[in-house]
């Protein structure tokens, strides 16, 4: 379904760029079938007169006014529904929550209040009607589109999830380790906990574990922190007070670098210097109100809290760290002007903030994002900030582990003694692991573990594309392997009649006029068979092209007739002249559309 396919691929840029512009560039070039060019004449037909070029659109509510976006809700209702008339809401968002996306998504709050408030006004007991459905997905009819055809950077979620499941289960097995006990809150930690979350650039998310128990980020405020002072200050600004190598010492250690300042913001010295760079000209409340604030938009406003009792045990217990001031202090470290204290406790309340998983791989997927929040599309980091802050990370982030870290595993990396790892693959997703047993170098030994067999599998090291690499499994992509078995089985499932198959498949982006290597669609095959709901489904819910020739120069209508299924024939008949019909409308129009935003260029 060649025509159908770019129609995907334009809604796909379209998404990623706020369908900024209209449809009306579309409608040239050859990569557009007749089928494309039959929904951009709807398009056109309903919304001549208003230029698209002067009226950009960066809603899917918006665009869902041009009259394609519509047709492509219907197309999601048929596939769901499966021959029903009307669908369980349960359905739609289970069928959802394999792509990845969640009913609490913030992106999704429109489609499901409406679907709430349809339930609660009508007497239908929980069932949407076509009508119904397009009220509801209207609004997020690109973003669901997205969704449903696997255009989301790990196209088949559900393999994915199923493989970190099957690691996170390895790596539960006890391997040692001792909670952390200088800070008596923390020595409270249960030792049991394990628990890992993910969230890709997309905001697909998955949880497995103990991912809805907070704890305080401890060291993996470092890197947010450092980011936001970036974002605030300017990279310049912030290297004249802190450096850019790994120190090779313990991370508390009393130590700066031969120009006289900490040697990254990853250690205690560092971080405590880039905390004292954060709105000095303001006092402590609104210090860490600034800070939190930043960090509730990078978690996409989930879960954020406050721990006062680690708070004021690491102000009770933190010698070290006041040791570590007052040298800093003594050779003059700081901005001039700055309180030594009041940096301390702003430094001692950020390490006290409180996540759970599921918020921390948000923050994780905020950076693998280049400073955008998957969930809530906000601007949060600069890019400059995010690609500094993934370098040290990569550098400095695991204590004494992180050359071994960059080594093994080969990613953007920060650990904490509350035993929590914010693991980051750029451009794909962010994790936050949490299992408070710490090995001898203070990170935690199931966080490791998993790191590391995450990566034995799949090809998300730095340089596992390299070429002679031994080859891993890649998350972002079907292979060619995958590919040939979609042929098989949508041909199968037409020769068999199972019109449910074909649904789930047109429903998982699948190219419904792929052909087999005699040139036969699963049109010629169900006509040939003389399933005529096969040829209905195909016709009426996918649209497929009904002259396409196979490699004796048959139709599907040909195979009909020379099987002598009357039904089918009589059915493609009547479907080739609307067709033909409907495609010569759709090129006047796509014309039409394309000299009227010529003329509104002018």
């Amino acid at each position: 379904m060649r025509s159908m396919r770019a129609l995907q691929n334009a809604l796909s840029r379209a998404g990623s760029h706020g369908l900024q512009g209209g449809w009306g560039h579309l409608s040239r070039g050859p990569l557009l079938g007749r089928g494309v060019r039959y929904y951009l004449g709807e398009a056109a037909a309903q919304g001549r007169g208003t230029p698209h070029s002067h009226q950009p659109q960066h809603s899917d509510h918006d665009a869902s006014h041009s009259g394609m976006l519509p047709r492509l809700g219907d197309l999601l209702f048929y596939t769901i529904a499966e021959g029903q008339e009307r669908i369980p809401i349960h359905k739609f968002t289970t069928a959802l929550k394999a792509t990845g996306l969640q009913t609490s998504d913030p992106r999704l709050q429109d489609c499901m209040s409406k679907m709430q408030r349809m339930v609660q006004e009508s007497s239908s007991g929980g069932l949407l009607d076509r009508e119904l459905f397009q009220k509801c997905v209207s609004s997020n009819i690109v973003l669901l589109t997205q969704a449903f055809r696997k255009k989301f950077v790990i196209p088949d979620f559900e393999e994915f999830t199923g493989h970190v499941d099957r690691i996170f289960e390895d790596a539960k097995e006890p391997t040692g380790g001792k909670v952390a006990a200088y800070i008596p809150h923390l020595a409270k930690s249960n030792p049991d906990l394990w628990g890992v979350s993910l969230c890709t650039v997309d905001g697909q998310r998955h949880s497995v574990g103990h991912t809805k128990i907070p704890f305080c980020l401890q060291s993996c405020v470092k890197p947010l922190t450092y980011a936001i002072s970036v974002s605030t200050l300017g990279t310049d600004y912030v290297h004249k007070f802190v450096g850019k190598e790994p120190s090779g010492l313990r991370y508390n250690k009393l130590s700066l670098n031969e120009e006289g300042i900490p040697h990254n913001p990853m250690v205690n010295a560092g971080a405590i210097v880039v905390s004292s760079l954060i709105k000095m000209d303001c006092n402590k409340a609104e210090k860490f109100d600034f800070v939190l604030q930043y960090l509730n938009k990078m978690a996409g406003n989930e879960f954020m809290g406050f721990s006062n009792a680690t708070f004021q045990s690491e102000k009770e217990t933190g010698d070290r760290n006041y040791a570590i001031g007052y040298y800093l202090k003594e050779k003059k470290c700081f901005p001039k002007g700055v309180d030594m204290m009041a940096a301390l406790d702003l430094y001692f309340q950020l390490c006290s903030v409180e996540v759970t998983c599921e918020s921390g791989s948000v923050m994780a997927a905020t950076l693998a994002n280049g400073g955008i929040c998957p969930i809530t599309g906000e601007s949060v980091l600069s890019a400059e900030a995010v690609r500094n802050t993934l370098s040290l990370m990569h550098s400095c982030g695991m204590y004494d582990f992180s050359g071994q870290f960059a080594f093994h595993v080969g990613l953007p990396a920060k650990s904490a003694v509350s035993g929590a790892i914010l693991l980051v693959v750029p451009n794909v997703m962010g994790m936050m692991c949490l299992s408070p047993p710490l090995d001898k170098l203070g990170n935690s030994q199931r966080g490791i573990n998993f790191c590391q067999k995450l990566v034995s599998l799949f090809n998300f090291h730095n340089y596992d594309n390299l070429r002679h690499c031994a080859r891993k499994l890649d998350p972002r992509r079907e292979g060619g392997e995958v590919r040939n078995k979609t042929v098989v089985n949508l041909l199968f499932a037409a020769y068999s009649g199972d019109v449910s198959a074909l649904r789930r498949f047109a429903l998982s982006a699948m190219d419904m006029e792929q052909k087999d290597y005699d040139s036969r669609t699963a049109l010629h095959v169900a006509a040939a068979e003389g399933h005529i709901e096969v040829v209905k489904f195909l016709i009426e819910a996918c649209k497929v092209n009904p002259f396409v020739k196979d490699r004796w120069g048959n139709i599907p209508l040909d195979d009909a007739v020379q099987f002598n299924h009357l039904e089918v024939v009589k059915l493609l008949q009547d479907y080739h002249d609307s067709y033909l019909l409907s495609e010569t409308q759709a090129e006047a129009a796509a014309e039409t559309l394309s000299k009227e935003n010529l003329e509104s260029m002018v």
